[in-house]
């Protein structure tokens, strides 16, 4: 008899304690990502801070913002105002299979909802659900017509 209870008690915490699969975890991202654009939307320069990673490279122009106090400084500019300057939200999210790393990237819109540029991230999972980014580089999409 209790050979049978302890063997319930493995079965059960091993499915509940199994490490999420990558449709969890794309979602996890995903999730983050949103909560982060939020942040933007909300004007809150505190909460943008919180999803940095204390190494997080940010590409701004032709110079790379190195450590989260650096990309926390430039990006102060964008939350001044009352009015966000531009929003972003994910609609491609990879994350390896070892989840540690995961790439998100979407569009870019400006105050009247035109895409400008696409955001390409990269997140890295510092505890079980938290994800924190590390990179983020934004490229303009072209307006031409061909």
């Amino acid at each position: 008899m209790q050979n049978t209870v302890l063997l319930a008690l493995v079965l059960a915490c091993s499915s509940a304690c199994a490490a999420p699969g990558n449709a969890e975890l794309k979602q996890q991202v995903a999730d983050t990502e949103r909560a982060f654009a939020a942040t933007m939307a909300k004007r809150d320069h505190q909460a943008f801070i919180s999803f940095l990673a204390d190494e997080a490279i940010f590409y701004s122009g032709p110079k790379a913002l190195r450590g989260k106090d650096s990309v926390a400084a430039e990006w102060k500019a964008y939350y001044e105002k009352p009015d966000a300057p531009f929003s972003w939200e994910p609609d491609s999210v990879e994350v390896l299979d070892s989840g540690t790393l995961a790439h998100s990237s979407g569009p870019v819109r400006d105050p009247q909802g035109k895409v400008v540029s696409r955001f390409n991230s990269v997140w890295r999972q510092e505890a079980p659900g938290k994800w924190r980014i590390v990179f983020d580089k934004g490229e303009r999409v072209c307006d031409c017509k061909k």
